[in-house]
């Protein structure tokens, strides 16, 4: 039966090491790229859908025939200028929908990018959504009819390249790779690259109920 590995947010950090390593990944037959901007790539396994987000047919259709779903978006307060509904509908209505179209369509597996720290009683904007978001996803697993396998990848700081330059999250790089070794356990920074090598491997797994990956569970993939 063929596979398809579908990448939500693949321009980003860890998206992008995604998409590199599920091309060469035989165990998936095809990767589907959902975006909102045409993307280039030149690829013989990838096909890129570009869609509204908004548009839920759209979304649906694009999710349709998917085996699994990695789902690594996220935004910036500074990409959308502060705008915290912004945020929101990026952050929260773009996973959550994702998770209800998989579920419609018999995907059964979804992988997510969080935060260390998320949790959706916090005062803080940021870990407070992301808190929301696994709650919601979280609910997905529990319906009778809903999600079999929920992993959330919790990394700390995120080390690596990214497509857009991030000033104060660039030094927090410096430091946080010459002082990794004083850092306690999840606390410590890691490759965006090896995140994704993370996902990938326990994609494989297809783990029943929901797992939560911490830094020291998901050095134990890579």
């Amino acid at each position: 039966m063929k596979k398809t590995a579908t990448i939500l947010g693949a321009t980003g950090l860890i998206g992008g090491h995604l998409l590199e390593i599920l091309k060469k990944e035989t165990f998936y037959d095809e990767v589907r790229v959902i975006s909102r901007r045409p993307l280039e790539i030149n690829h013989p396994k990838v096909s890129v859908v570009v869609i509204n987000f908004d548009d839920e047919p759209q979304f649906k259709a694009a999710i349709d025939g998917s085996s699994v779903v990695f789902c690594a978006i996220g935004t910036t307060q500074k990409k959308v200028k502060g705008d915290k509904k912004l945020y929101r509908k990026i952050d929260f209505d773009i996973p959550v929908n994702a998770a209800k179209h998989c579920v419609k369509y018999e995907c059964k597996q979804f992988l997510i990018v969080s935060s260390l720290g998320a949790d959706s009683i916090k005062s803080g904007f940021y870990l407070k959504l992301k808190g929301e978001v696994e709650d919601a996803l979280k609910a997905k697993v529990q319906s009778p009819v809903g999600l079999d396998s929920l992993s959330i990848f919790r990394p700390s700081l995120l080390l690596g390249e990214r497509s857009e330059s991030r000033f104060a999250e660039g030094i927090g790089q410096f430091f946080g790779k010459a002082l990794k070794f004083l850092m306690p356990g999840n606390s410590k920074p890691i490759e965006g690259e090896n995140v994704a090598k993370a996902m990938v491997e326990v994609a494989k797994l297809n783990k029943k109920g929901v797992e939560v990956y911490h830094y020291k569970e998901m050095k134990a993939f890579f």
